[in-house]
């Protein structure tokens, strides 16, 4: 069971929206939630399950909105956070922007849909695509005119409509590999791990089953083949359309997709991962009257790939002035409101060494305390490359009628918390 009821707040703990599912004595103490949450926060011991008395508060902040679900039971607590979580989801699908304003402007298609989403404490039908189909918005208004229920709201796969038509039958796979990594001054690696995402983009006709197959190294071995290729999955989560137990089983991933856009699954290696761009900085610091910035960035990855969209960040003084700037390729830029040089570089190919050099002024009388230099952040994205080996062996497509359907596969590594502290 989910929650009782479930709550919308504006900053001040105002309630703007409130749904009732189990009339329970939940509904009438969301009064407590604010004052609780301010006292906890001034003790220091803020958390996101608050308690008064026999009432539980399970909470999130977006925006300048509190979503807070209440409880009397002893309810699944992670179940309840999915559920808050999918509903700002499908309330972003809505109203691009959740927040206070977008509330008040649709009272009546909220309501709508907190009744969709859940019954009698039960999450319900979840999925934006399958609620647009029957619970649609004009001018702010609730448009009423399909008074029928769609079947996908009483079908097994409810993610899915039946009927679905295309000239061209299609699947465009993305596996999308952020990398986060954070490195000392000694040049030792603290944090490295890599998250990735497999997003598939669905034009198929009908009710197609698919079957994707990965080098998953809990396959390989089961089915006794090498190793050598193979990545061991850490974290993975999967759509609600997969079918868990074939999983479970011998790691089949099979499911019938939505249509059109969605996230199949998650997945997190904690791995060793060196440093794709390495970055070394040097300060000089000439009379107090001016300072000079050294940094060289090097490629650490394959010479055939090659990183798109380069942004370097150099922290530089607070105090610094009249910036000069050479670089052996790109361009660099101070923005003086987050005290930094931002390198750009439109491609980088792998195993290439390129340098930066900043001039800037000092102030002739030096501050008395000593900055503490902020780490240099680095953003990229390879094409064609994933750091951890991740490869789409097949991917199978059925469906009655029997056409004929062509996979695309595009592999792509970016940077996620990519940092490198240089002091």
């Amino acid at each position: 069971m989910s929650a009782s009821a479930v709550f919308i707040l504006d900053v001040k703990g105002k309630p703007l929206i409130s749904r009732n599912y189990k009339g329970d004595v939940a509904m009438s103490k969301i009064e407590h939630f604010m004052p609780l949450l301010v006292q906890r926060e001034e003790e220091g011991a803020l958390a996101p399950l608050l308690s008064h008395g026999q009432v539980h508060f399970l909470w999130t902040k977006h925006s300048n909105l509190y979503l807070v679900a209440t409880t009397s039971k002893n309810a699944n607590a992670s179940l309840v956070y999915s559920f808050l979580y999918k509903t700002i989801e499908v309330f972003c699908e809505y109203f691009k922007e959740l927040e206070e304003e977008s509330i008040r402007d649709n009272f009546v298609i909220v309501y709508e849909l907190l009744d969709e989403l859940m019954d009698f404490g039960f999450p319900q039908t979840t999925d934006s695509k399958i609620l647009q189909e029957y619970i649609t918005q004009q001018s702010n208004k609730l448009e009423t005119g399909k008074s029928r229920v769609p079947p996908t709201v009483t079908n097994a796969v409810s993610w899915r409509s039946e009927g679905i038509k295309y000239k061209k039958n299609e699947v465009f796979i993305d596996v999308i590999e952020s990398v986060n990594l954070l490195v000392n001054a000694n040049g030792s690696v603290l944090l490295s791990e890599i998250v990735g995402t497999i997003k598939l983009k669905v034009f198929l006709s009908g009710m197609p089953e698919l079957r994707l197959g990965l080098n998953d190294r809990v396959l390989f071995e089961l089915t006794g083949r090498s190793k050598n290729k193979s990545v061991e999955l850490e974290d993975v989560k999967f759509h609600q359309c997969v079918r868990l137990s074939r999983f479970d089983n011998d790691r089949t991933i099979s499911f019938i997709p939505p249509d059109g856009d969605f996230e199949l699954m998650s997945y997190r290696l904690s791995t060793q991962v060196k440093p794709l761009i390495w970055i070394e900085s040097v300060i000089e610091k000439f009379s107090h009257s001016r300072v000079e910035i050294t940094v060289k960035a090097k490629g650490q990855f394959k010479k055939q790939s090659v990183a798109n969209g380069v942004e370097i960040s150099v922290p530089v003084p607070s105090d610094a002035d009249s910036p000069r700037f050479k670089t052996s390729v790109g361009s660099a830029k101070y923005v003086p409101e987050r005290n930094v040089v931002i390198w750009s570089i439109k491609s980088f190919p792998g195993g290439k060494e390129y340098l930066m050099r900043a001039h800037f002024g000092l102030p002739s009388v030096e501050k008395e305390e000593v900055e503490g230099r902020p780490p240099i952040g680095v953003k990229f994205e390879i094409p064609y490359f994933t750091v951890s080996g991740i490869q789409v062996r097949y991917m199978k497509i059925i469906e009655k009628s029997g056409y004929q359907a062509l996979p695309w596969v595009r592999y792509i590594t970016q940077s996620g918390d990519y940092q490198l502290r240089t002091s």
